[in-house]
């Protein structure tokens, strides 16, 4: 069945020419197309030269924007002991133990990502059923499993994602708000491109960048040139 955009939309879509934009007029225009009645946030799906499923090709790592996301993250952390005070003394929204985790099995989400320390973890491995889809199941190589909660709880906080390639080798991310300057989500655009670049997969051959496109949430995506964004320099 073929997708009916709103009027809105599709007068938007005029002002998009059919070729990849410089970083910042991309931002410019995701803003000036961010038109819905709420704060949009901005987003940017990009497509990779992998194919995740061989192991070589997989893709799940963290990114700290710069600049943050404009976002408000209710985090959780599982604990035992001294770490569940010192998990609620860093900022975290939930702190317990084992009754957390029997809160949450019982289909308690109140949360946005869920820290745990390393000895909770054969506990937490029962919850794969309800966390597991939702992309919440804590992770060494997410940072989601930590010994040092203050930091973890500080940097998510502050703006650290965890991202990760889908079965077609491509990444989605909010990275920022489209109320932000444009020259912020540049930087944060940055940042996660260095970070896609740090950590590509051993196996990927060929062309590993495919496209970028970045869009606010109700509007039209805008394709960004990848080599311009990777060739400049940015000051976070």
């Amino acid at each position: 069945m073929t997708k009916k955009y709103s009027r809105r939309y599709q007068e938007l879509a005029k002002k998009i020419e059919t070729r990849a934009y410089e970083p910042l007029e991309a931002m410019a225009l995701l803003k000036e197309t961010a038109t819905a009645k709420f704060a949009e946030s901005a987003e940017v799906h990009v497509r990779l030269g992998i194919d995740p499923k061989y192991t070589d090709q997989q893709l799940r790592t963290t990114v700290a924007l710069p600049k943050g996301t404009g976002q408000t993250i209710r985090v959780a952390v599982i604990a035992r002991g001294e770490k569940v005070a010192e998990a609620t003394a860093a900022g975290a929204d939930l702190a317990g133990s084992e009754e957390l985790i029997a809160e949450i099995q019982g289909g308690m989400m109140d949360f946005d990502l869920l820290i745990a320390t390393p000895d909770m973890m054969p506990q937490i491995a029962r919850l794969g059923r309800v966390l597991g889809p939702r992309g919440l199941m804590p992770s060494p190589k997410a940072g989601t499993v930590a010994t040092d909660l203050g930091a973890a709880i500080a940097e998510f906080k502050a703006g650290k994602l965890e991202y990760r390639a889908d079965k077609s080798g491509i990444v989605h991310i909010l990275f920022g708000k489209a109320a932000f300057a444009p020259e912020d989500l540049v930087t944060n655009l940055k940042a996660f491109q260095e970070s896609i670049d740090r950590n590509r997969p051993s196996g990927a051959k060929g062309r590993f960048w495919r496209s970028m496109y970045v869009s606010a949430t109700m509007g039209p995506s805008i394709e960004v040139d990848i080599n311009s964004l990777r060739d400049m320099k940015v000051e976070a």
